[in-house]
């Protein structure tokens, strides 16, 4: 194919100073991906000049092309850039470990088997307002994907498909919706392919993928679970969620529906990268120990992308291939997390966590507060429901 790679990698920065500031951005970037974006931006375009804008958004845009943490891969890519590939390893772990140490902290108390009263009711309150956060997160994709179909040609009709086969999937499914994902956008790149000529994913890749087999709930199915999570989530860090769910609640039974909307609530209110809450998953299926082979597994994927992939960067954006394949699980995805909202959502046993989350719903799709603000107004009612004798899941 033809097309620039990218530059070779220029150390513009010492390690030291990688290690600072990727770290300062793990720990401060509350908000999930748009804010990591917005600060990667202002730290390399902006206030170092290491990186010149169009080669900044390129980088981002090839990001969302691979499946994974796009911000995740954009922050190792950035520190790639600067440092070359010890830089990545280093930029990348200051990016993703605080929110993996914070998530694993805060998983002991909030998974507990007897936590303090008022943890419960936190957990409750911020894990009533999980499937309103959902709802927020598929809505601020829909306009942008939907816009770049309509730019890109009237597969209109389609896109809704995809859409309405991933929420389907998600909701009905469980542990098969990867298959759906993979499955919309194979169709796609065929269907494109028998337009414009573009070549499929080799069907043997993907059947590889789907062929591990893993021991009912042992380290294995831990493993395969957060290998979806890091390598097979298309459209957002959201999507982690249902891929995760039917897993961890009903397939192995690590955790109770309640203990999993509050760990989906811890990855959201910690900094750093959403997937981050893949070790929660860990930390109740297997201790420590799993939540950090948990994480470990889920992250590696996007360190090998950028370690092994980042010259060819420039050449992905253009390539007709990925493009199509994301045409269609992208929109597949985004029909997940809309299909997540359902199963989140009937995870609630108390009727004032409905209040909850109505409530949360208004906060956030109408209001447009922040998650994080939200979901800490949440779980602070929880907290005052339990404490005044309130009913407490």
């Amino acid at each position: 194919m033809s097309g620039e790679t990218v530059k070779p990698p220029i150390a513009h920065a010492s390690l030291g100073a990688v290690a600072r500031q990727w770290t300062r951005i793990g720990v401060t970037g509350f908000g999930g991906p748009p804010v990591h974006v917005a600060m990667l931006r202002e730290l390399v375009v902006r206030r170092t000049g290491w990186l010149d804008a169009s080669e900044f958004e390129d980088a981002n845009a090839a990001c969302n092309l691979l499946p994974g943490p796009a911000s995740t891969q954009l922050a190792i890519f950035c520190a790639y850039r600067v440092a070359g590939p010890a830089g990545a390893i280093v930029g990348g772990l200051g990016f993703v470990v605080p929110a993996v140490a914070l998530v694993l902290a805060l998983s002991v108390p909030f998974l507990a088997h007897a936590p303090p009263l008022w943890v419960r009711g936190a957990g409750a309150g911020a894990g009533a307002a999980v499937a309103a956060v959902a709802a927020h997160a598929a809505r601020s994709l829909i306009g942008p994907s939907f816009r770049r179909v309509r730019e890109r040609g009237a597969r209109e009709a389609r896109w809704l498909a995809y859409l309405a086969v991933g929420a389907a999937a998600a909701a009905l499914t469980g542990p098969y919706l990867v298959l759906a994902l993979l499955g919309c956008g194979a169709l796609e790149q065929t269907l494109q392919r028998g337009a414009d000529g573009t070549p499929a994913a080799p069907r043997g890749q993907l059947g590889a993928l789907l062929g591990a087999a893993v021991a009912p709930g042992g380290f294995g199915a831990l493993a395969w679970t957060a290998f979806k999570v890091g390598a097979l989530s298309f459209g957002g860090g959201f999507v982690i969620i249902p891929l995760m769910q039917s897993d961890a609640v009903h397939a192995y039974h690590w955790m109770s529906g309640s203990h999993f909307l509050n760990a989906v609530a811890l990855g959201q209110i910690t900094p750093g990268p959403v997937v981050a809450t893949v070790a929660a998953v860990g930390y109740a299926a297997h201790g420590v120990a799993g939540g950090l082979l948990a994480a470990a597994i889920a992250f590696a994927p996007s360190f090998s992308f950028v370690l092994l992939g980042a010259e060819r960067f420039a050449r992905l954006r253009g390539r007709a291939g990925p493009r199509a394949f994301l045409d269609g699980a992208g929109p597949a995805a985004i029909g997940a997390i809309l299909g997540a909202t359902i199963t989140l959502a009937t995870e609630l046993r108390e009727v004032w966590q409905g209040g909850v989350l109505a409530a949360a719903a208004i906060a956030l799709l109408v209001l447009r507060r922040g998650v994080v603000t939200t979901l800490l107004a949440a779980g602070a009612i929880g907290a005052i429901v339990a404490a005044s004798g309130g009913p407490v899941p």
